[in-house]
């Protein structure tokens, strides 16, 4: 897939199988144990794992602000990829101002994962918002988090 000037990445090679990756994006009590790094932390994960299907994930912030992601799958292929959007809420109702779109992969490199992350968002500007949020140092703190747990499954 080619990397547009609208995307960030993360690209790292899991020692887990794809099954344990894709299980942690897809499970929502797994999700609230790795998704966002610390202070922050997930407390709430709905999952309906289908193309059309509703996602949510509520993060908290050491205030105690509670930050709720909706989003809605665009392609799910079990063990292979996810691509999701804030672009729509849910029932394909749209948001006020999407942000992005995700597209996970996990092959499968002997017995271990090269998982990648794009986060491909609606305008330049939007990447460099994102960015400037610590983009890199928060999924990857994430993205860790994610990594110790599948080797656990």
């Amino acid at each position: 897939m080619e990397i547009t000037n609208r995307d960030l990445t993360i690209t790292r090679l899991i020692d887990a199988p794809p099954e344990a990756v894709f299980k942690c994006w897809t499970t929502p009590s797994l999700i609230t144990q790795w998704f966002t790094p610390p202070p922050y932390e997930t407390i709430r994960a709905e999952i309906d794992l289908r193309p059309g299907g509703s996602s949510l994930i509520v993060m908290r912030s050491p205030e105690g602000v509670e930050i709720p992601n909706p989003g809605i799958y665009l392609e799910v292929i079990p063990n292979e990829k996810i691509v999701a959007t804030d672009a729509y809420t849910s029932a394909w109702e749209l948001a006020d101002k999407p942000f992005m779109t995700l597209i996970l992969t996990f092959e499968n490199v002997n017995g271990k994962t090269q998982y990648t992350a794009i986060a491909r968002h609606w305008s330049v500007a939007d990447r460099e918002a994102h960015e400037n949020m610590g983009f890199h140092t928060g999924w990857g703190i994430a993205t860790d988090q994610l990594a110790a747990l599948a080797a656990t499954l």
